[in-house]
């Protein structure tokens, strides 16, 4: 009974990490433009294994990204994110001042974490790679993530444009000297993010 409630645990926390909505056909009915992103409706989660035994999901709570939106041709579109390191949030105070030191983000002597797209490839009806590169402490080191393209359509309530994206995204912390406690503490990380924009 012990081993099947175990092994259930383990396929929630699993199913949890990797989600990624599926594919499915999406029209494009929205304008091209610039794109505000809803900040009650935006998250920036990762996620690495503690000792194989589990396997937190840490956020930031202080954010904002930059979209540009080619609707004729979503390759075109840009992106920008800006990133808090000090608004690291994993629900425990005393491991969000370790993370906050220079053990890892370093954030008073680096405040800001930036991603800028460099490329976008079309792999799917509403799905998509996005590289670009991630700096961290001053290193910057390619990234790609895959993204799917939730909905795009006029909102019901603000009566505007809308986008909602999914995305995903894997890397090795190392990669930025953010290699305390590798291997006890996982060296790959799983990015997770959910963002919603308005025009």
């Amino acid at each position: 009974m012990k081993k099947t409630i175990l092994m259930a645990v383990m396929v929630l926390v699993t199913a949890t990490v990797a989600y990624r909505p599926e594919a499915r056909e999406v029209a494009l009915d929205v304008p091209s433009g610039t794109y505000e992103m809803d900040k009650t409706h935006a998250y920036i989660l990762f996620s690495y294994s503690h000792l194989g035994l589990s396997f937190p999901v840490v956020r930031f709570n202080d954010f904002d990204v930059d979209l540009n939106f080619d609707a004729q041709d979503p390759s075109q579109s840009s992106l920008m994110v800006t990133i808090e390191a000090a608004s690291v949030d994993s629900g425990v105070e005393k491991l969000d001042d370790h993370l906050k030191s220079a053990d890892f983000f370093d954030a008073a002597a680096y405040p800001r974490m930036t991603f800028k797209a460099t490329s976008i490839e079309v792999t799917g009806e509403n799905t998509g790679r996005v590289m670009g590169d991630l700096t961290i402490k001053e290193v910057s080191k390619p990234v790609t993530l895959d993204v799917t393209l939730n909905k795009a359509f006029q909102h019901p309530m603000k009566n505007k444009p809308a986008l909602g994206f999914s995305a995903t995204g894997r890397l090795k912390r190392s990669d930025w000297g953010l290699d305390k406690y590798v291997p006890v503490v996982s060296d790959e990380v799983t990015l997770r993010i959910e963002a919603e924009f308005i025009q």
